[in-house]
């Protein structure tokens, strides 16, 4: 297995985790697609460089984020949904927010661990930023 391959497992152990304590909490997403308006709803979402490896190898082709809509959101729908990041299955509008704050904590120790583990550099950036540069 490659070390591209074994950082997408490492990455989606991850996002089952917390998918699964999502569940367990009763988080739900009123699927809205609100928070996916960064700037309407006065927010950024941040992702890892093992997070966007593992989208990058997922979703072929990349969308351009020229907005402050996430690119992927079409009529209030996740078209990448599977794919999406921590911060997208983290968040909810009406959530607890230390609920939230444990979780990103956890996931951001978590994605820099796989970096350390795979000597893969590692890196905190917004979305927008990160799509734009491909």
């Amino acid at each position: 297995m490659s070390q591209t391959n074994e950082i997408c497992e490492q990455v989606k152990k991850i996002y089952a985790r917390l998918d699964t304590q999502l569940a367990d909490a009763a988080a739900q997403c009123g699927a809205c697609g609100n928070c996916c308006d960064f700037e309407k709803f006065g927010h950024r979402l941040f992702i890892t460089s093992p997070e966007l490896l593992y989208f990058k190898t997922n979703i072929k082709d990349l969308k351009p984020m020229p907005l402050g809509v996430c690119p992927y959101m079409q009529d209030n729908k996740c078209t990448a949904r599977e794919f999406r990041f921590a911060g997208c299955r983290i968040f909810f509008c009406k959530a607890d927010e230390d609920f939230q704050s444990k979780l990103t904590e956890q996931a951001i120790r978590d994605f820099k661990q796989i970096c350390d583990n795979y000597q893969l550099s590692y890196r905190y950036t917004d979305l927008k930023t990160a799509l734009n540069r491909g």
